[in-house]
């Protein structure tokens, strides 16, 4: 108990011993102040190095103040710029996406303006079956925009497939890359026609198959254009295919058969063009057949 009472007594006289020294040398600071002498040299080597310490503190203090003003500034900076950097970004890709669909547009127009004598409509793919390819797809016209079953589907540079069926405002289309597709064709350079069979098998080949063309003296070259035939029943003529990337003579020795490169990318479809005329109209006929 008296140990902790000296002590404490001991602490009490070196804090009153600090404090009158602190006291003193303010005092002699006051004192010396334009003072020569002595007390002038005594403070020169006591009060001035504590008045110098005590500023280095102050500049140091402030110079952190500083600096923490300095890096508020700086994030706010760096968030105002980010968010510039996002809405140049979102901008930059709204004009990406412009630019796309203003090629399309402009391919679907050169589309349009090939086949000028038929009568077509604009639409816009909403749906498709599940898989990586546009075999069969949901477009968003239907019978309130005249659409009806049979007519003809176009996009890219050619014939993407045929109206299966119709609603108000929707219809089906069946391309003809789909397995249950059989296109009445014709080489358009000799016109021996051929039959175009959907196989989704060789749709990553990027490649549909012909077959049935005739084994005679007209020659088919890697290139050729093939193109709906005038003997189908529910294809206009002359609407491009693709082209001949392969063909073999059968082992009959009668026909031929081969591979066609296609014109529509039917892995990618947005926008298509509907012929509004089914060939059975075209035919005044009023019904279509298999």
């Amino acid at each position: 108990m008296n140990k902790k009472n000296q002590s404490s007594t001991s602490n009490k006289y070196w804090l009153f011993f600090t404090v009158s020294i602190c006291i003193l040398l303010m005092v002699l600071s006051l004192l010396t102040a334009g003072v020569n002498g002595p007390l002038r040299g005594f403070a020169n080597y006591t009060v001035i190095p504590m008045q110098k310490g005590i500023n280095q503190v102050g500049m140091w203090l402030s110079d952190l103040s500083d600096n923490f003003e300095t890096l508020k500034d700086a994030r706010a900076e760096n968030k105002a710029l980010q968010e510039k950097v996002d809405k140049l970004t979102i901008e930059n890709n709204n004009l990406q996406q412009e630019k796309y669909e203003l090629e399309r547009l402009q391919e679907l127009y050169k589309l349009d303006q090939n086949y000028a004598d038929y009568e077509k409509v604009g639409a816009h793919v909403i749906g498709k079956d599940s898989g990586n390819w546009f075999n069969t797809f949901t477009i968003d016209k239907g019978a309130n925009d005249g659409i009806k079953v049979d007519m003809n589907v176009m996009a890219g540079s050619g014939l993407v497939g045929i109206v299966t069926e119709t609603g108000p405002d929707w219809a089906n289309v069946r391309s003809i890359i789909d397995d249950s597709s059989n296109v009445s064709a014709m080489v358009l350079s000799t016109s021996d026609t051929c039959m175009v069979r959907g196989d989704l098998s060789l749709v990553p080949s990027g490649e549909i198959r012909f077959e049935q063309l005739e084994n005679n003296d007209h020659e088919v070259a890697v290139g050729e254009q093939i193109v709906t035939s005038h003997i189908s029943d529910k294809y206009l003529q002359g609407i491009l295919i693709g082209y001949v990337s392969e063909v073999n003579v059968d082992s009959n020795n009668l026909t031929r058969s081969g591979y066609i490169t296609p014109v529509v990318d039917f892995k990618n479809l947005q926008e298509v063009l509907i012929i509004t005329t089914t060939k059975a109209d075209k035919n005044g006929t009023g019904e279509s057949a298999q």
